[in-house]
């Protein structure tokens, strides 16, 4: 039988979505070979069309519009769930103008620096790394600011950082719209009826762990996050895994279409090919 493969990052909310698929807790006769790896690598894999199912940003989605859809289960939208802007200097917590100051952002084709450049578009002194340096970077003063992700957010002021905007927020109070976050997408040379069927399963396997792996994490979460506490990852669950994750619904696309319109206002000289879905 073909193995399909499929992209995910280690973090407790991608890894108790699919445990139950991938480790064949639920009945499927699906084979992947799984690729555990940052989002912007998967980012970066996607725009090179190198992986058949993948989580991606949904920042990076206009330029995959071409060559992947978007399943409708899976991904990570919500309310009160955006990055966060953090600095270790309290006299930054006030600027409104972040043209003079440097900021770490957690890759170029993510959501988070697509949510950042719609707050502060006046900012131009921009740190590409990866999401888990961020806190470091600020603290050391290697940039003064930095757009946190992931578990980040549970743990920046533990370390005498402070926020300075919900990135999160912003987009909701501008827009009226849950935080596009991240998807699960399908090649499109792929046959559609295996991705409504995967789309089906992977709805099957959060409705598995919800049932069975919750709220304690699953050996399979807990494994890939071995530096991290279980109540660390159970907030990691609950704040990215919700309905949305179960299915994207009528809000849920129209949150990501607006993420597009935004996107393409940004980029007047690309042209963006519909989303398309699959349910």
């Amino acid at each position: 039988m073909k193995k399909y493969t499929l992209g995910f990052s280690p973090c407790p909310n991608d890894t108790f979505i699919f445990d139950a698929l991938v480790n064949k807790k639920i009945d499927t006769d699906l084979e992947f070979e799984v690729v555990l790896a940052d989002v912007q690598q998967l980012n970066k894999w996607a725009l090179e069309g190198k992986l058949d199912f993948t989580k991606i940003s949904y920042g990076v989605m206009p330029l995959l519009t071409t060559t992947y859809k978007v399943l409708s289960s899976g991904g990570a939208l919500g309310k009160g769930v955006g990055p966060l802007l953090i600095t270790k200097n309290p006299d930054l917590l006030t600027k409104s103008d972040l043209s003079e100051y440097t900021v770490a952002i957690p890759g170029q084709n993510t959501t988070a620096h697509l949510l950042f450049s719609l707050a502060h578009p006046e900012c131009s002194k921009k740190e590409m790394m990866i999401f888990s340096d961020i806190e470091d970077a600020v603290l050391t003063g290697k940039t003064d600011m930095g757009v946190i992700i992931h578990e980040n957010r549970f743990t920046y002021q533990s370390k005498g950082l402070y926020k300075i905007k919900d990135l999160g927020n912003y987009w909701e109070e501008t827009t009226g719209n849950p935080i596009p976050l991240g998807g699960i997408v399908a090649k499109n040379s792929l046959d559609t009826a295996l991705m409504e069927k995967v789309n089906a399963q992977i709805k099957a396997s959060i409705e598995y762990a919800y049932a069975h792996h919750y709220p304690a994490p699953a050996d399979y979460v807990k494994a890939h996050s071995q530096e991290m506490e279980p109540d660390v990852m159970k907030q990691h669950i609950d704040l990215y895994v919700n309905n949305f994750s179960l299915n994207l619904g009528s809000s849920g696309k129209a949150a990501v279409n607006q993420l597009i319109e935004i996107y393409q206002k940004n980029n007047p000289g690309l042209t963006i090919s519909p989303v398309h879905y699959i349910d």
